[in-house]
């Protein structure tokens, strides 16, 4: 019997590994200031008529931190990924110079700051949520096996065991807060 608890911690551990990573994920399309290729990571191009991500159509580098430029593979797609960077409304206006698209990343409001933390606050609390559904989840498998005959003792120590894990993934979504927040701050 404990190896359907072992497995359903296994299982729990890995779901809540996969709200940080999204979290992490949605933390990197929120811009902090400094120019980065992650905030074009919402921008696909419309490539011989299939969507496809900025990254597979141009090469994206970062010369400053007010800077990103798109180096198109193919040239007759400068006006192309132009038109899918204003059209993905991420408060860019790029520049085509010919070979290249320039996009000059402008310095955020206090406004503007105080949003994005609102924002990066919402999709930590979005974490949170789905770490507890895990537990939730989790808990009601154990409550299961119990009904099936494991024992109370096991049951309880397993519940204990999801405890713990929910207790320190949400300190983890936490810590990931309290840095996103800093770097969205920070002038």
């Amino acid at each position: 019997m404990t190896e359907e608890i072992d497995f359903i911690l296994d299982s729990t551990k890995e779901s809540m590994d996969g709200s940080i990573a999204h979290l992490e994920k949605e933390f990197l399309n929120i811009r902090a200031g400094k120019a980065s290729p992650a905030m074009l990571g919402s921008v696909f191009v419309d490539y011989y008529g299939s969507a496809t991500p900025l990254s597979q159509v141009s090469k994206i580098s970062v010369p400053d931190a007010r800077t990103i430029t798109l180096q198109p593979f193919e040239k007759n797609m400068l006006q192309v990924i132009e038109k899918a960077i204003m059209i993905a409304n991420i408060g860019f206006n790029p520049m085509n110079n010919g070979d290249l698209i320039i996009i000059s990343v402008p310095p955020l409001t206090e406004e503007r700051r105080k949003d994005l933390a609102k924002q990066a606050k919402v999709e930590a609390e979005d974490a949170k949520i789905g770490i507890r559904n895990v537990r939730k989840d989790s808990n009601n498998e154990i409550k299961k096996l119990e009904k099936e005959g494991t024992s109370e003792d096991i049951c309880k120590t397993a519940e204990e065991s999801v405890q713990n894990l929910t207790n320190s993934y949400i300190r983890k979504v936490d810590e990931l807060l309290v840095t996103k927040e800093a770097e969205i701050m920070k002038v």
